[in-house]
């Protein structure tokens, strides 16, 4: 065992055995509210709650800021806090909730009494208090400081050292070659923790120029992230790492933004609440592309029955998926991992794998051939997935020593496939998130005949490229008229087609309002009942492996 981990593994049962709150269980619960009655944002002025940064890649895709992306009213979640005594853990403007902490779970009898609270649910317990769980002093933080610095011709194995499979697979080189490493995307990266990033020599290049923008870990309430696994840190190394001749990422130039959301000490519902706000403060801090190498269907939470089912990998109901399915609608690419649940009795992608709008990512070996553990699709509503894979059976990522090492899974497949997107988005920077899903969709090797086990194949860069220019973006490709409406909307597709096409209004926090299908049209009209409240929704169109979302407004 390397002597500096075993270091810190002393000290951190140390503090763990010995801190004050040991045996004071903690409940985790999650407060839906009504509406957002005395938020701090106002519309007309959206730079008060979000970045110049977020709004200007809103504004590359002529996305306006609309309701949901207002902050969750302070005057209830200081109410929830003050009557249950709770601690403050996280909120989600998207899906308007807030999750607290509590010793006291009968508290939250007062919290559902409350007028503006819809609902409570119970997502998580801790036999120690949750925030001081792994938290790292200062002394120990010095112990993850003595690695010494290792020493430091594009398009060969000679500069991508053991990387070049994964990269040359999917010609990621092609974009590399003519300049276009990532420079001026922002990457959030959602894991489990991030050891030794800030130390380990092939990320010395990210440290000194200032590419790690944000840093945040919504487990345990801290800014700092550079411990707890190395498991973030592998997913990094295969877009961030840069050890010319000996490992070179798919997105060296991008920057970063880190973010935990795991306890990888147990695994529970309000992980997938940590993952919403971590999905949203990237949207905050402008990330263009999420890269999500994680995946959900059964938790350990005790006797609370909160294991997912097979019919929930929908594409659009778990809160994670919706979370995805509305970070695509602001702009932001999520790629996210089909899983390892393959060879399993499960089998199926995991969430937020099987999201609709998600770019999802399966593993394939070296001769394109899939991994037995790579999770299957379609997801239960039928839609492909995954979308495409990328080389993870194995991978090659940087490890905590500063070396290579050979890691399998979709976990290793799917940054690879975000490192070289947002290289395809920066070549193409009038892109959407549905341009540049479907051009990669479409530059694989078995476009023309995909499948539910590898998708639509691995696809190549180059390809990609060339052709995303004339690909049509899925939202422009849905004419809606009229826009705004009073009681009827007329859908105009771009051709006639032969399937059914399944129909979903959803509001601003991604729930099903109304639902219907048709078949065999290129034109077709939703009445919309009198009552219907006026705002602004989401209509998609779902039709075999297509899915398209336009904004519309109800007077």
């Amino acid at each position: 065992m390397n002597k500096y981990f075993f270091a810190l593994l002393t000290l951190t049962f140390f503090f763990l055995t010995n801190s004050n709150a040991v045996g004071q269980t903690q409940y985790a619960f999650k407060i839906n509210f009504v509406d957002k009655k005395g938020t701090t944002g106002d519309l007309a002025n959206p730079s008060t709650f979000l970045s110049a940064k977020s709004l200007a890649r809103r504004a590359r895709q002529s996305l306006v800021p609309d309701s949901s992306d207002l902050p969750v009213s302070a005057i209830y979640t200081d109410s929830v806090l003050k009557v249950s005594e709770g601690i403050f853990h996280t909120k989600s403007r998207w899906q308007n909730n807030c999750v607290l902490l509590l010793y006291d779970s009968s508290k939250m009898n007062l919290v559902r009494s409350c007028s503006f609270v819809k609902s409570v649910q119970y997502v998580g317990i801790y036999l120690s208090p949750l925030h001081a769980m792994m938290a790292l002093p200062e002394g120990e933080k010095k112990l993850l400081e003595k690695f010494p610095e290792l020493s430091k011709t594009t398009g060969t194995s000679a500069y991508y050292g053991d990387a070049y499979d994964q990269i040359e697979l999917a010609n990621g080189d092609y974009l590399h070659d003519r300049g276009f490493r990532g420079s001026g995307k922002l990457i959030a990266v959602i894991d489990e923790g991030f050891n030794l990033v800030n130390t380990l020599p092939g990320y010395d290049s990210l440290r000194l120029s200032g590419r790690i923008t944000d840093t945040y870990n919504f487990n345990l309430d801290t800014d700092y992230v550079y411990a707890y696994s190395s498991h973030g840190t592998e997913v990094l190394s295969t877009m961030a790492g840069i050890m010319t001749g000996t490992y070179v990422g798919t997105a060296p130039d991008a920057s970063y933004a880190l973010y935990v959301t795991e306890n990888s000490g147990s695994e529970q519902p309000i992980e997938m609440d940590n993952l919403v706000a971590a999905m949203e403060r990237a949207d905050s801090a402008g990330a263009d592309i999420i890269t999500i190498s994680l995946g959900y269907n059964t938790f350990n939470i005790g006797t609370l029955n909160a294991d997912l089912s097979l019919t929930d990998i929908d594409g659009k109901s778990t809160v994670a998926t919706r979370a995805a399915n509305i970070a695509t609608q602001k702009g932001i690419l999520v790629v996210a991992s089909a899983g390892n649940e393959g060879g399993t009795s499960w089998a199926k992608v995991l969430t937020p794998g099987d999201a609709d709008s998600a770019l999802t990512c399966g593993s394939v070996d070296i001769n394109k051939l899939r991994s037995p553990t790579s999770g299957k699709g379609p997801n239960a509503a039928g839609v492909r997935k995954p979308d495409v894979c990328m080389l993870g059976a194995p991978g090659i990522v940087l490890n905590n020593s500063g070396t290579t090492s050979s890691v399998s899974g979709t976990s290793i497949a799917t940054p690879e496939l975000a490192g070289l997107a947002a290289c395809l988005w920066q070549a193409n920077p009038s892109a959407t998130p549905y341009k540049l899903r479907k051009a990669i969709r479409e530059s694989a090797h078995i476009a023309s005949t995909p499948d539910d086990l590898l998708g639509f194949g691995v696809p190549d860069f180059g390809k990609a490229d060339l052709s995303i220019d004339s690909v049509p973006d899925n939202v422009s490709a849905v004419t809606v008229m009229p826009n705004p409406f009073s009681d009827l909307i007329t859908i105009k597709l771009p051709q006639s087609n032969n399937t059914e096409i399944q129909w979903i209004i959803l509001n601003i926090q991604g729930e099903k309002l109304l639902s219907g299908s048709v078949a065999n049209t290129s034109r077709f009209n939703i009445p919309v009942p009198g009552n219907f409240p006026s705002g602004v929704y989401f209509l998609q169109l779902v039709n075999g492996s297509t899915n398209s979302f336009s904004k519309i407004q109800k007077l």
